[in-house]
């Protein structure tokens, strides 16, 4: 998938939904998962992801922990309790949006009823 603008508007939702299923992750870490899930069709480059990191955390949806590993610092990301909430929400309105999206793109003919 080469539109980066669709990959943006979604990228807190992946992110969001990526957290849930685990306890911490690391920037690298998420761009990693997201391109094994979706075959390479979705790569995430750390432009885009760490400002969706940033403002979710500003949003208080996400915190941090940062740890060493191998002489490096990692900084960690996991979901907050309101973070855990907001999952829920962001897949309903993505499922919702793609619903009315497929009646643009796929609509249903008088033949279809």
């Amino acid at each position: 998938m080469s539109n980066s603008q669709l990959i943006k508007g979604s990228l807190q939702t992946i992110i969001l939904k990526l957290m849930e299923s685990h306890d911490k992750m690391y920037g690298y870490e998420i761009t990693q998962k997201v391109k094994e899930l979706t075959s390479g069709e979705i790569k995430i480059t750390e432009g885009a992801l760490y400002p969706a990191l940033h403002k979710l955390e500003a949003e208080g949806l996400l915190t941090t922990e940062t740890q060493m590993v191998d002489n490096r610092v990692r900084k960690y990301y996991s979901l907050t309790k309101s973070g855990q909430k907001e999952v829920s929400t962001k897949i309903a309105e993505m499922k919702a949006f793609l619903d009315t999206l497929d009646k643009i793109l796929l609509p249903k003919t008088a033949l279809d009823s």
